[in-house]
């Protein structure tokens, strides 16, 4: 596998907040991490920047190819959903939002995920940490909470729509309550590389995850200091990272 250099953006943009079509509030790395560079090569686009990068050349997979299976975690942008993608309720300002976020952060420390591993998890690759972070789920708990009353609603299309992957009784109740199943006791952290990959071949999959191996497994440790609010300017759109609040707890 080889690759190219990338060039990132140091900082999200400071423009102004406008009302997007939705908001989602990650973890993703600080764009002064190597994690950041690596992933948004990975995935072919950095979500700061909103540049489009040259992908890894992975032996066995096209480009064509590669770009294809990257094409839904590329459009999301690299990261670990911790309140999953909602349109802002219309009570409040984007700017309100913000400063909730940079209030939740104040009390949490930054941490040091655990080595953040390659696994092959419900058929799409996806980077997750070697063992449970007791701080992750705290805060994923906070966001998906505190954060509750921000979002409207689900209406019935997105009901349906969500539905339609097959959810237990349990991720149906969440959906309804928090309008996202996969939260609290069904949570998992993870950062996702790949679209679904039940259509690609064996061999595609050994040659993708060897390839991930190669990518990430030599950096440094990940730090957790900050969430990040992404937005989808418009409906359809690429996210965009509005802004990093950093954890500010113990300064």
């Amino acid at each position: 596998m080889t690759t190219a250099h990338v060039t990132v953006a140091r900082q999200p943009s400071s423009q102004p907040a406008q009302r997007a079509y939705r908001y989602a509030v990650y973890f993703a790395p600080s764009v002064e991490q190597q994690w950041w560079a690596h992933a948004s090569q990975w995935l072919g686009r950095c979500a700061v920047s909103q540049q489009m990068n040259t992908q890894p050349l992975v032996t066995g997979v096209s480009v064509e190819r590669f770009a294809e299976l990257t094409d839904h975690p590329r459009r999301y942008g690299f990261h670990a959903t911790m309140r999953a993608p909602f349109v802002l309720a219309s009570q409040y300002q984007p700017s309100e939002l913000i400063d909730r976020v940079n209030a939740l952060c104040q009390v949490v420390k930054p941490f040091v995920l655990p080595r953040l591993q390659v696994t092959l998890l419900d058929q799409f690759l996806a980077l997750v940490p070697e063992r449970h972070v007791a701080q992750v789920t705290l805060l994923e708990e906070q966001c998906v909470k505190e954060l509750n009353d921000y979002a409207e609603p689900l209406g019935p299309d997105e009901l349906s729509r969500r539905r339609r992957a097959g959810l237990s009784s349990q991720e149906d109740a969440l959906l309804l309550r928090w309008g996202y199943p996969y939260v609290l006791e069904r949570f998992r952290f993870h950062c996702s590389l790949t679209g679904s990959l039940a259509k690609a071949s064996h061999q595609e999959v050994l040659a993708l995850t060897q390839a991930a191996h190669q990518h990430f497994d030599q950096l440094p440790p990940c730090v957790f200091d900050s969430l990040a609010i992404f937005v989808e300017p418009t409906r359809g759109a690429d996210f965009v990272m509005l802004q990093q609040c950093p954890l500010m707890g113990g300064v």
